[in-house]
């Protein structure tokens, strides 16, 4: 362990020392140096070969349970204590000699030996035993069989994130949080504005290239391709922030995709894999069904902005249908493959087949703050459409109707976790297994998937999640927690729409181009 925590460490390592403290209740927990105490008066632990440990005192090293660092952001999930028998240094490897037990036998044995490599089992038992765990999230106690899963967890996700060595593509507003979102024990990977500099880079360091899925050049797979490279598409998570992307909200939830992204049904995405394979073992169902009910008891979309529907005259009797607006000059509509692509076309076909219905039309908030495509004019959507809620949040929506009609919108993911029926007429990636009723049914896909199996391949498989307030990557049970917790975000920066659409505009734009060279 560092003689001494970085500032980013400091928090979790006093949280450790308190918790630990519970453990070995009236020993001598010195503080981490000589007259140092934590913000909140703490005793703290007595680092290894500290001349002042004596023999009695608890002592602690994080071993070979270290978890790996995410760029500044590191935690002591799991803690080597001993008391001291004698100064010097604390050597885990004695600890085992001297409190050798037997493994449990489920399964914990196999995580230690993939944790810890080439240790023998008899001080695995040891280290175990001298070992207490600690959740980085919750500042409470763990299992053993808890930290060791979150341990591989996060080994897995940081040999993910070694191998991308370059990015291009990304937007100057998002470059530093992507740094941050990738970041790994080495160093962080380059940004490019040429995806050809991007590629030359990462042949010359045998790593792979990521980039925004949304301003990624048509012919960048192929140049990629070409020249050996490995290719990550990039893009937003399906539970993403509290608070909007264009208002500069940095996102928690991230999705990285080797063979596609799930918004191009032209071609195979890893989403779809998962979804095409259908290996779902019951433990992970009823772990996404739980998952599900936390969504729903928190009431989370994928923006998460908080806020009332108006009154609204819905007659008994009559169906209520949502028609969520989308962003047209987006890639999610562009790229789809799909035949429909405009809100007004959606308007007007979800009306002339449901003359019966309230329909609510709710414009995308990008279009209402001017900075994207996909307006409709207003006479236009009050002839079509019963009400049209610019203002409201989408989530103060989904219990007034019984359907929501959508091209693609993720409105319809939304949807069909609260149990409504849901009609596409695009390509979206919970289109076409047998959930929802398809006007334009995606390609390749034909089996029937269960809704659990549709949360778990998309937002624990899938997806990417970071812990907000700590920055660690987490399960996404934690980021549901955060977002549960968040504080309701303000609606609109105080610079005008005009403003902030002219600087989104140019520098998609911007940055599009620059990565064709």
């Amino acid at each position: 362990m560092a003689a001494r925590p970085d500032p980013g460490q400091t928090a979790e390592w006093q949280s450790a020392a308190a918790l630990l403290a519970g453990f070995f209740p009236g020993q001598r927990l010195l503080p981490t140096r000589p007259g140092e105490q934590s913000p909140a008066g703490q005793p703290g632990l007595r680092r290894p070969g500290d001349p002042a440990t004596r023999a009695g005192d608890i002592v602690a090293t994080e071993g070979p349970f270290a978890a790996p660092a995410f760029g500044p952001y590191r935690a002591p999930l799991a803690l080597v204590v001993a008391k001291a028998v004698a100064d010097g240094p604390l050597d885990p490897v004695a600890i085992a000699a001297a409190r050798a037990a037997p493994l449990p036998e489920w399964g914990v044995l196999a995580a230690c030996r993939a944790a810890c490599p080439g240790v023998p089992d008899p001080a695995l038992a040891g280290l175990l035993a001298a070992t207490r765990w600690v959740d980085p999230f919750q500042a409470r106690p763990w299992t053993a069989a808890e930290g060791l899963a979150q341990l591989l967890a996060w080994r897995a996700e940081a040999a993910a994130r070694a191998g991308i060595a370059a990015t291009v593509g990304m937007e100057v507003f998002k470059r530093a949080r992507m740094r941050l979102a990738l970041a790994g024990e080495g160093p962080p990977p380059r940004d490019f504005w040429r995806a050809s500099a991007a590629i030359a880079h990462a042949r010359r360091q045998g790593g792979a290239v990521a980039v925004w899925a949304a301003t990624m050049p048509e012919d960048l797979p192929a140049q990629a391709a070409a020249a050996g490279v490995p290719l990550i598409r990039l893009e937003d998570g399906f539970l993403r922030s509290a608070g909007l992307g264009v208002n500069l909200v940095p996102a928690a939830g991230l999705v990285r995709d080797r063979a596609g992204i799930h918004f191009d049904a032209r071609r195979p995405s890893e989403l779809e894999s998962l979804l095409a394979k259908g290996d779902f073992p019951p433990a992970l169902l009823a772990r996404a069904a739980r998952l599900r009910a936390a969504i729903l008891a928190a009431d989370l979309t994928k923006y998460n902005l908080r806020g009332t529907a108006p009154p609204l005259a819905l007659p008994p009797g009559r169906r209520v249908i949502l028609v969520p607006g989308q962003v047209e000059d987006d890639a999610a509509v562009l790229r789809s493959g799909a035949a429909m692509r405009r809100n007004l076309d959606l308007l007007r076909t979800v009306r002339a087949a449901n003359p019966d219905a309230v329909l609510l039309y709710k414009p995308h908030p990008d279009v209402v703050a001017g900075m994207r495509r996909g307006r409709i004019p207003p006479a236009e959507a009050a002839r079509l459409a019963d009400h049209v809620l610019e203002a409201t949040p989408i989530a103060a929506l989904y219990p007034l109707v019984q359907e929501v009609h959508t091209i693609g919108s993720l409105a319809g993911f939304e949807a069909l976790l609260r149990g409504l029926r849901v009609v596409t007429y695009g390509r979206p990636f919970y289109a076409g297994w047998g959930l929802t009723e398809d006007r334009d049914p995606p390609p390749r896909r034909g089996r029937a998937v269960g809704l659990e199996a549709l949360v778990a391949a998309a937002l624990i498989l899938y997806q990417r999640s970071t812990d907000p307030v700590t920055g660690l990557p987490c399960e996404p049970e934690v980021l549901v927690a955060r977002l549960a917790a968040a504080a309701p975000p303000a609606a609109r920066p105080a610079s005008p729409a005009w403003a902030r659409a002219l600087v989104a505009r140019a520098s998609r734009m911007a940055t599009g181009w620059l990565a064709r060279g």
